[in-house]
């Protein structure tokens, strides 16, 4: 869906966030609750710019070897991070999105705008998910409640995980109920197609579903059947995307464009650029842009010594690197993605093999390939027969590159161990698994949760 931003509403959000701590000599002036169309459309940018492109995305891709730093070892390449450098995308989280969410679905069901406050549960199931997968243990039924709780204790992973799947279904419920104001341009995300966000919201159970195909008392099969009972009343096709497009002049460009700027000195690394090169993928063109240098197909080695020519390394193509690249949070192409790796653990690897070509057909053609194109077919035939021995790891890589930059690759990965990977060079760890708490967390409400170190494992990411 094309969207757009009013980033002068901005200031809405920030005024919510703060009502909760004006309640003496308020000011008639200055009023304390905002209209839910002043903050859906905020929440929206601010769901996808800070937390699906924000720096905790930037460090899963560190952990993931899509990008690689052009600077000396170690950095967070190598996986040096410290607890401080969390901080931001936990604010993002609770601060910015979660706390505003919660007063857009409180205000939202006073006044029985049941679209919103449907809207509300299920971008909260999403800020939620986003959040428990890489902390594990978080703050919830203790926060968000209304009342101001500056040390709630942390829920279970387990926990949380039910919630969201309570909000989502809650969400669906609220959406079905026609009481209200409708969403319009204020919705970022689909313009008010209240359709959509109901078959966003079934997507969003299956993926969720499928996060614990290997968690403590769940079965892979127990959850693969609920993700394809979830999926029958989600995705259908491409247009259903839920997607933010920046329109890209001064102020507005997309986070990853920012990103790749020379000041920034993150480039594509060598293992993501050369497995679509060796691959002869139609995308290459698309999702990687040629080195300035010599018009080469080059990513930096990742962990390499020293400090290279910036002109000679690759960064990203304009799929996702343009000033107006979108920012994907759920996709069509990861719909099926998930199917066919359900379909396999329920019925076998050749049930799986026409989801898991229809899953590479359409991300094709949600860039813009067609499906009729010879090197779609050409790169259709190096990836298939799906066999016992190859479907999960071909499902795994592809879908890897169709959420290419997306943080579900991470998760992917620790359920799965697809695609393998090792520590890169000068690593000063294995590959981290989680990301530390936040120093200002730490500080504040401290846990015993807090101990867990970057190679610990969250209780659904079990060998």
């Amino acid at each position: 869906m094309k969207t757009y931003i009013f980033s002068f509403i901005f200031a809405a959000v920030l005024c919510a966030g703060c009502e909760n701590f004006i309640d003496v000599n308020e000011n008639p002036n200055a009023p304390t609750a905002v209209d839910e169309k002043l903050l859906l459309a905020p929440l929206c940018y601010q769901i996808a710019h800070n937390l699906t492109a924000g720096d905790g995305t930037l460090f899963v891709n560190y952990f993931m070897q899509n990008v690689a730093l052009n600077q000396p070892v170690p950095n967070h390449g190598t996986y040096l991070l410290v607890p401080n450098e969390f901080n931001a995308t936990w604010t993002a989280l609770y601060a910015t999105c979660l706390k505003n969410l919660a007063l857009l679905r409180q205000q939202a069901e006073e006044r029985q705008n049941f679209n919103y406050s449907g809207i509300a549960k299920i971008l909260t199931a999403y800020c939620l998910g986003l959040g428990t997968a890489v902390w594990g243990d978080m703050p919830y039924s203790q926060s968000l409640q209304g009342e101001n709780n500056f040390n709630p204790a942390y829920d279970s992973q387990e926990s949380i995980y039910q919630s969201i799947q309570q909000l989502l279904d809650e969400g669906i419920a609220d959406i079905n109920r026609t009481t209200g104001l409708t969403p319009g341009n204020d919705d970022f995300f689909f313009g008010g197609n209240m359709g959509y966000w109901v078959k966003a919201a079934y997507t969003l159970k299956a993926r969720f579903y499928m996060h614990l195909t290997k968690a403590p008392g769940y079965t892979p099969s127990q959850q693969a059947t609920q993700a394809l009972q979830a999926l029958e009343q989600g995705y259908g096709s491409n247009d259903e995307n839920m997607a933010f497009s920046y329109p890209g002049g001064a102020g507005t460009q997309s986070r990853w464009f920012t990103r790749m700027l020379p000041i920034e000195t993150i480039v594509l690394s060598a293992n993501a650029v050369d497995t679509l090169v060796s691959r002869a993928d139609p995308r290459l063109p698309l999702l990687v842009a040629p080195a300035r240098s010599d018009g080469q197909y080059r990513g930096r080695p990742l962990g390499q010594q020293g400090i290279g020519n910036l002109e000679s390394y690759s960064i990203l193509g304009s799929y996702y690197g343009s000033q107006h690249a979108s920012v994907h949070l759920l996709t069509y192409s990861e719909a099926l993605f998930i199917r066919a790796e359900a379909t396999l653990i329920v019925s076998g690897h050749e049930a799986a093999e026409p989801l898991f070509r229809e899953a590479i057909i359409v991300n094709m053609e949600q860039m813009g390939l067609s499906r009729d194109d010879t090197d779609v077919h050409a790169y259709l035939e190096t990836r298939l027969p799906l066999t016992a021995a190859n479907a999960l790891a071909r499902i795994m890589e592809d879908k890897k590159i169709a959420n290419f930059l997306s943080a579900e690759n991470f998760n992917d990965w620790r359920r799965t161990g697809f695609p393998r990977m090792e520590p890169v060079e000068n690593a000063l760890s294995a590959i981290p698994r989680r990301f530390l708490y936040p120093l200002n967390e730490v500080s504040t409400n401290p846990q015993p949760q807090h101990s867990a170190m970057l190679t610990d494992r969250v209780w659904w990411d079990q060998p």
